[in-house]
């Protein structure tokens, strides 16, 4: 995640900052630009903020930052009650559980930096409020009945995440049983998000056979090719074709781990090049290529080959 500033006093911030720390300056992110603002507040209306700069600019926030889950903004003349991230929600926690907000706080955090990173690859965001059959909605639900299991997973731009994924105890041991190092509420996101993309972007579209030439032919029995995963045994086999051991399951399951990978990549690249990561281990020498410095911003970059070569000089260099 990119290292935001306050625009009035100069100080870092963060994306899920309300206030600088420093100065004490309201903050709000405008999803329109991108940006973390630094506001105040507008004369004669406390629910009303500027920006100090600009005062016929005026926001107001999102109606879900009473739960303190949400700190970005809308224009102060919006009908709209949601900031464009939490239009997406179909379904909330039951709040009047005691542990379901806490829940569902640790799911916006991610849910929101997801929909920055679909705005920052300027991707197509469209709620299933505003469009039911290509819209995305999500459905954060908690299982009620002990026998039945709710699992997450997409239809049609519906991603229903089971709540349980935000406790780090049932996720982590979820995670060890099932041998997925990227089992994370992001990750869940990110993957669940490239199903939804893969309709939009690949299926019906001039790109299919590059799809198909590049991680097969789709049409292949979706059930019958998991049962057939989960089935065998365990092999690293996989390793040599695919990004993770549940992409070679099917293609589909090869484009939606594939596509979080690079979420993954250009997300932690961001991170370096905003705190000016660079790695000069004191014990090569200057020719030796463990050397790297992150000096690109790997949304802002078209050429792969430069992203991946910054990822596996940082980040997968086996002799360091």
């Amino acid at each position: 995640m990119k290292l935001f500033k306050c625009q009035h006093c100069g100080q870092p911030v963060y994306f899920e900052n309300y206030f600088c720390v420093h100065c004490n300056a309201a903050l709000g992110f405008d999803w329109q630009q991108v940006d973390m603002l630094s506001l105040q507040v507008a004369a004669d209306d406390a629910t009303l903020f500027t920006t100090g700069s600009d005062d016929k600019k005026q926001y107001k926030y999102c109606s879900n930052k009473q739960y303190h889950v949400c700190n970005w903004l809308l224009p102060h003349n919006s009908e709209a009650e949601f900031c464009l991230a939490c239009n997406l929600n179909h379904t909330i926690p039951d709040l009047s559980e005691p542990d379901h907000w806490e829940k569902w706080a640790s799911i916006e955090v991610a849910k929101h930096r997801l929909v920055y990173a679909l705005l920052r690859l300027k991707l197509p965001i469209i709620s299933k409020f505003q469009d039911a059959e290509k819209g995305i909605a999500f459905n954060f639900m908690a299982e009620e009945n002990k026998g039945e299991r709710l699992l997450t997973g997409h239809d049609n731009g519906l991603i229903t995440l089971n709540i349980a994924e935000a406790d780090d105890v049932i996720r982590e041991m979820a995670r060890n049983q099932m041998d997925e190092v990227y089992r994370t509420l992001l990750g869940h996101f990110r993957h669940e998000i490239g199903h939804y993309y893969w309709d939009r972007l690949i299926k019906d579209s001039g790109r299919l056979q590059s799809f198909r030439d590049l991680f097969g032919d789709e049409t292949i029995n979706y059930s019958e090719a998991l049962q057939q995963h989960y089935n065998k045994p365990a092999s690293e086999d996989w390793r040599k074709n695919f990004i993770s051991a549940y992409a070679g399951a099917h293609p589909w399951e090869d484009w939606a781990e594939t596509w979080a990978h690079y979420l993954h990549i250009i997300d932690t690249l961001e991170t370096a090049y905003s705190f000016g990561l660079s790695l000069h281990p004191k014990a090569a020498d200057s020719e030796n290529k463990m050397s790297a410095t992150i000096n690109i911003d790997a949304y802002a970059t078209k050429n792969f080959t430069a992203i991946i070569d910054k990822w596996t000089l940082i980040f997968c260099n086996e002799q360091s």
